[in-house]
């Protein structure tokens, strides 16, 4: 058998040897077919309207000025409770002692002076210690008692205020008499802050019942802080020849510092707002006195104790107006607190400290 004869096809763009034929069909009746259906839009202004995320945005802006609206309403709430007050004294009663309800003489320094002292004495003990505990659970404790003891720790805030009262009237406040407050006489007497007959209650004892409330919030806040500093920062200044204590100062506190601070921020707010607990231990005893075993009073258990056995507007006022100072008070120390934060930052919350 021959070969076949080959075919050749002419014509233009015959390079492979054939031309397909031009299946496109041009014709005015062929339909318009669209894949997307077509459905009837809403009107510009209700799109803008309804729209999910203009929708999630109001919530939110209603979110955080109702925020502002609660403090604002608060600061209304004081300052017209306290307007009798603030007409009869004025600023005289921020910088006046007396408080001589059958006198009608009232002045807010010895509770600002309570609550501060007190505040700072539970700083004093509290901050080391919570510290202290953070670091142990982060850096030095075994794994398998990291949770235990973290979960113990932060279960001390779940104590209620009542709770810590009743403990420290009835084994703290002993304690004090017998043993700490006569140690504190006799060792420590000469520096005039431990002078007086030992009652047991008074300024020390209700900063260290202040300073057990606010180790768990120090410390829980702190050892998240510490946790996630990079692990290359310690490696780091372990493969320096760093010890482990100059390891965790180096790398581990210095990039924690803003976290620390925060944490003291927010457990000193805990500390000048509490009451039941501080006005079981205190004293309950309206004078300045420099002494830290004398009784005291603090802006909160004042109002605590005092407000339900008001017998007149004016002594309900000035009460309110201890209340007016203890806000004022907590603005500053929180305003103090962003400065201080802003003096480790610099501005620069996440800048790392090599």
């Amino acid at each position: 058998m021959g070969a076949l004869p080959e075919r050749q096809f002419s014509g233009p763009g015959t390079a492979r040897g054939f031309d397909p034929p031009d299946t496109k069909m041009e014709t005015s009746e062929t339909p318009e077919i669209s894949l997307v259906t077509s459905t009837r839009k809403a009107p510009a202004w209700q799109r803008s309207v309804f729209n999910l995320d203009n929708g999630f945005r109001g919530l939110m802006l209603l979110a955080a000025l109702s925020v502002l609206a609660i403090v604002g309403l608060i600061v209304i709430e004081l300052l017209q409770r306290s307007a009798m007050a603030w007409h009869a004294f004025g600023l005289h009663f921020f910088v006046t002692s007396a408080w001589d309800p059958v006198s009608g003489e009232y002045g807010a320094v010895p509770f600002i002076y309570g609550t501060l002292v007190s505040s700072l004495i539970a700083l004093i003990i509290a901050v080391p210690l919570a510290v202290a505990v953070a670091v142990f659970v982060t850096e030095m404790c075994p794994q398998a008692l990291r949770k235990p003891i973290g979960y113990a720790t932060e279960l001390l805030a779940a104590i209620p205020s009542v709770i810590y009262g009743l403990w420290a009237m009835f084994i703290l406040v002993p304690l004090f008499r017998v043993y700490i407050q006569p140690w504190c006489m006799n060792y420590l007497g000469w520096t005039g802050l431990f002078e007086g007959p030992p009652y047991g209650v008074g300024m020390l004892t209700a900063g260290t019942v202040l300073a057990i409330m606010i180790i768990p919030i120090i410390s829980s806040i702190t050892r998240e802080v510490l946790s996630v500093v990079p692990q290359h920062q310690r490696e780091a200044a372990l493969a320096l020849g760093a010890t482990r204590w100059e390891m965790i100062r180096v790398a581990v506190l210095r990039n924690a510092r803003a976290g620390i601070v925060g944490a003291i921020i927010l457990g000193l707010g805990r500390a000048l707002g509490e009451t039941i607990a501080v006005t079981m231990v205190i004293g309950n005893n309206p004078q300045i006195v420099k002494s830290l075993l004398a009784p005291g009073y603090t802006m909160a258990s004042v109002i605590a104790n005092e407000f339900a056995e008001a017998p007149d507007d004016l002594y309900r006022s000035a009460l309110m107006e201890v209340g007016l100072a203890l806000f004022l008070v907590t603005i500053v120390v929180n305003i103090l607190a962003g400065l201080m934060v802003w003096t480790v930052t610099r501005g620069n919350p996440t800048r790392s400290h090599a």
